[in-house]
């Protein structure tokens, strides 16, 4: 009973695959994730090595995860909250030892009430109050509501040719989120190879992007959605979305998912009318002394 942990993803992958596997839309993230990690490379996200855990409960079975890809948070699956406790007094620990405070595993992302657990026993360890980052929200599609009136243009495929348009504008979409994106160029190219992004077109001109996931037991995660500014409020973000989340459905996804930042009310509302509905809120939770 209690964590192990790894830098080893076919181990981590043996040792929990099934028990993310069970639940493909609660774990999209941990599931995606391993799945990049496994096809582009263990530092697609940075040049440290990937962590990699797993918690067994009493009946000797898996009931919760971790991955952290440093600089990014520390990513949680379901799991109950005394996993959730345990792995924050390991954590703090390590960050109030000698080795010194690690950013990479002092910021964690993870369903409200598995990053409420893990923040509450962070915070009895040793007294560093959580700050929050940003709240997000999961939603599933159910049943796909294209626009209408839809906008002027057409959907196409990224090529390369796309590659230094799409570099700016996932450099601006993590500035605008405050997402951390290490080596987008790398990012960019694994997403063209695997056909991971679509482009709307207007007159021959890209005004909005889209990415989709390749399919993680069974389902399809959309994200990120770009428009940059001289192109918004025209309906273009709606049209790709529409656009991937058509090429989803029609290749055989069970579900269909993405995310949304609950601080924009525009794109939430967005993407319920393109019959997206809310699943759970997850929490991205950061400790330290300037928090």
């Amino acid at each position: 009973m209690g964590w192990t942990t790894t830098h080893d993803i076919d181990v981590f992958t043996t040792a929990a695959g099934d028990f993310l596997r069970r639940d493909p839309v609660g774990n999209t993230l941990p599931l995606s994730v391993a799945d990049t990690l496994r096809s582009a490379g263990l530092d697609l996200y940075g040049e440290r090595a990937p962590e990699f855990g797993w918690w067994t409960g009493a009946a000797g079975r898996v009931a919760g995860a971790f991955l952290c890809t440093p600089p990014r948070p520390l990513l949680l699956s379901a799991m109950p909250a005394e996993a959730a406790a345990e792995l924050a007094d390991d954590r703090a620990r390590v960050h109030g030892s000698d080795a010194g405070p690690d950013p990479a595993r002092c910021t964690v992302n993870g369903a409200a009430e598995v990053a409420q657990a893990f923040a509450g026993a962070w915070q009895r360890c040793n007294g560093q109050a959580p700050r929050v980052d940003v709240r997000f929200r999961l939603h599933r599609l159910t049943g796909l509501v294209p626009p209408n009136p839809a906008p002027p243009g057409l959907a196409r495929a990224a090529t390369p040719a796309d590659r230094p348009l799409l570099i700016d504008w996932l450099e601006h979409f993590a500035r605008d989120t405050h997402e951390p994106m290490d080596d987008i160029p790398r990012i960019v190219d694994h997403w063209i190879r695997h056909g991971g992004f679509t482009l709307w077109e207007t007159d021959g001109t890209p005004v909005a992007c889209a990415g989709s996931r390749p399919s993680a037991a069974g389902s399809v995660r959309i994200g990120p959605v770009y428009t940059p500014d001289d192109q918004r409020r025209r309906g273009y973000g709606g049209a790709v979305t529409a656009a991937v989340t058509r090429a989803a459905t029609e290749s055989g996804a069970r579900e269909i998912l993405l995310f949304t930042d609950l601080a924009n009310p525009t794109s939430n509302a967005l993407y319920r009318r393109l019959g997206y509905r809310p699943v759970e809120d997850r929490l991205v939770l950061s400790f330290g002394k300037d928090t």
